[in-house]
């Protein structure tokens, strides 16, 4: 039988040490690379390309959920995740079957979903559909996503959602504007506005995500639209389909209908 590649996340050394020797006292499981860190994760996890992969959910300055989203969907490994979270968060994991090890472990539980993930894998491969829907109920139970994984030539970083100013539609990308920087990422506005804080972010119109308090002013306009200007001197249209998404902020428009520029391809 051919041992199951596994491929282990952990930003501990401790914690990877347990989890390699565990790993190397299955018959039925080799390590094939590890990874302190997300960009090393995605690196090595396209490189190795296991079958298993063990990965920590909490990593100091990331999170385990973006190297998930890094990953290629048509070729997706078994993610089992390694986490501290309580019972709540557990209970999405057993709905939208995915496995998980809880923290502290020991060998019996490893080798269980070792066990687990060699039949699963012999029946089918990973589902992306359901891994997809399995972040997207994670992110509901724990609030908005804290990082965005922008990914240029062969170097990932992570931009922190609260440096975002305001956010800008590019063909199939996006343009994330964060003070004097401008990170381009791969996705649709619409999958960023499900992403962050509602309560942060104003959806302006078909190509535009807003930063509240990065709001100068909003300036009344015709047919119920409103001009926003925001503190970087740009200005964007807020029309009329997504003013009747919050009008809680409408009364902060003023009455001044000027604009130094207007980006939005609603307008």
């Amino acid at each position: 039988m051919t041992p199951l590649r596994v491929f282990i996340v952990d930003d501990e050394l401790p914690a990877r040490r347990k989890l390699r020797r565990f790993v190397s006292d299955d018959p039925d499981a080799v390590v094939v690379g590890e990874a302190a860190n997300g960009p090393d994760a995605i690196s090595g996890i396209r490189a190795a390309t296991p079958d298993l992969v063990l990965l920590d959910i909490q990593m100091k300055d990331l999170d385990g959920f973006d190297v998930v989203r890094a990953l290629d969907r048509a070729h997706l490994p078994r993610i089992v995740f390694v986490t501290a979270h309580d019972q709540y968060m557990l209970q999405a994991f057993d709905v939208h079957a995915f496995d998980y090890l809880l923290k502290p472990f020991d060998r019996a539980r490893l080798r269980k979903v070792i066990a687990d993930a060699r039949d699963d894998l012999a029946r089918r491969r990973p589902d992306a559909a359901s891994l997809d829907r399995l972040l997207a109920e994670l992110e509901r139970r724990r609030g908005s996503v804290q990082r965005l994984l922008v990914e240029s030539n062969e170097r990932a970083v992570f931009v922190s959602v609260d440096d975002i100013d305001w956010i800008e539609a590019n063909r199939n990308y996006v343009r994330l504007h964060a003070g004097a920087k401008t990170h381009q990422m791969r996705e649709t506005i619409d999958a960023l506005e499900r992403t962050v804080d509602p309560a942060s972010f104003l959806r302006a119109n078909r190509s535009t995500l807003v930063r509240i308090d990065f709001i100068a002013e909003m300036r009344k306009w015709f047919h119920g639209e409103y001009k926003i200007v925001l503190r970087s001197g740009d200005v964007v249209t807020w029309t009329r389909r997504y003013v009747k998404r919050r009008p809680d902020l409408l009364p902060r428009a003023t009455s001044a209908p000027s604009a130094r520029r207007t980006p939005t391809a609603d307008e």
